[in-house]
């Protein structure tokens, strides 16, 4: 007789024989199976001590899952945590370049808000999208954007269940290359400093001389005198421009050897009074409207006063260069408070910096102004 077919017992009643179990009839297999280990077993004595230690180890076999599962998702919620947190920018993409995990640092870096596939940066930049394709893993390189960032990027590449996946950061290194371009800048004036210091000294003290013997010494005749005026006049041009040169490099050489700042509390109002007070004078004789505001009143800041005034004085000075030839100029002073950061702003109605010497700005000895150093 077939199992699940029914008898005739007794008097002709039917009796059902055992149906045959179905997988649910495993609860402990169908829970592993779907990773649902929220089910507890009951340590039935009913069916006999064996049944009851059985399920005692279904359950610890089950909490042991649980307890894994939970330290997994919570080492993934970690990890994320800390790629959605730091500044580096992470993203990867697969074989065919699709976006699989990108944090906000990359988002702010590339200048972008939504990136699905590699390609898409062909929009924003243009030579990125094919770097990164062609970059190996364990490379890195120098990418330059259009706003002027100089991102430093590394690859990496992983495999997840038998699909290649590539990992790239990106991290903005143009504060660190300004850096090292400025050491390597201070580095070169002090050797060129102390070679024209050598080489000047000794020649001013010797046109000092000259001048002296043309002046009490030399006997001239009256024919001679032109000739004789003409080269005391030669002589007094090379030494000024010889002591002009002396008190540029020593000028610079103050500016880079600049002393530790002494950090004290500071009234933001008191400050930008006492420069204002300063250079009052000049701007009203050259007829420059000027005007200063801080608000609120009670700002403070921690900062080194001599050096910040001095900060203060050459920006302000600068905009009275850049209004010499401006109508009606105008200088306006402003201190402020965001809810963040002390904001000071320095602005005029000038023409403003030149395109071209934007990117110049910051190079030492450059300058647009005709008696300018570059040295500011």
């Amino acid at each position: 007789m077939a199992r699940g077919a029914v008898s005739r017992g007794p008097g002709g009643i039917v009796i059902p024989l055992p149906q045959p179990r179905k997988p649910e009839a495993y609860p402990f297999l169908e829970a592993i199976r779907y990773e649902d280990f929220s089910i507890r077993f009951s340590a039935d004595n009913k069916l006999g001590k064996s049944f009851a230690a059985l399920n005692h180890q279904f359950n610890e076999v089950l909490e042991a899952f649980r307890q894994t599962r939970a330290e997994r998702e919570a080492n993934l919620k970690y990890i994320d945590t800390i790629i959605q947190h730091i500044s580096i920018g992470i993203f990867s993409f697969d074989a065919d370049g699709k976006i699989e995990l990108i944090n906000p640092a990359a988002f702010r870096l590339l200048g972008i808000y939504r990136l699905r596939y590699i390609d898409e940066l062909k929009n924003v930049h243009p030579d990125l999208a094919q770097l990164l394709l062609q970059l190996p893993a364990g490379q890195k390189t120098l990418y330059a954007t259009q706003n002027g960032q100089q991102l430093s990027i590394h690859a990496a590449s992983v495999r997840l269940q038998g699909r290649l996946v590539k990992l790239i950061s990106l991290q903005n290194i143009h504060a660190e290359l300004q850096q090292k371009e400025l050491e390597a800048w201070q580095n070169l004036t002090k050797i060129l400093r102390h070679e024209i210091m050598n080489s000047v000294t000794p020649i001013v003290s010797l046109i000092g001389t000259m001048r002296d013997i043309v002046q009490y010494d030399l006997a001239v005749t009256d024919e001679q005198n032109d000739a004789v005026e003409d080269l005391r006049e030669a002589l007094e041009t090379i030494e000024s421009r010889s002591k002009g040169i002396m008190a540029f490099v020593n000028a610079y050489r103050d500016y880079t050897t600049l002393p530790k700042p002494q950090f004290t509390t500071l009234n933001l109002k008191q400050l930008l009074n006492s420069v204002s007070n300063l250079l009052l004078a000049d701007m009203k004789t050259a007829g420059i409207r000027y005007r200063w505001h801080v608000s609120p009143d009670n700002i403070e800041i921690h900062a080194d006063e001599t050096q910040l005034q001095m900060v203060l004085i050459n920006l302000i000075k600068n905009a009275m260069d850049a209004l010499e030839h401006t109508d009606e100029p105008v200088i306006n002073v402003k201190g402020s408070f965001n809810g963040q950061q002390v904001i000071i702003e320095i602005t005029d109605n000038g023409p403003g910096i030149d395109p071209d010497a934007q990117e110049k700005i910051f190079i030492p000895f450059f300058t647009t102004k005709k008696k300018g150093s570059g040295s500011g």
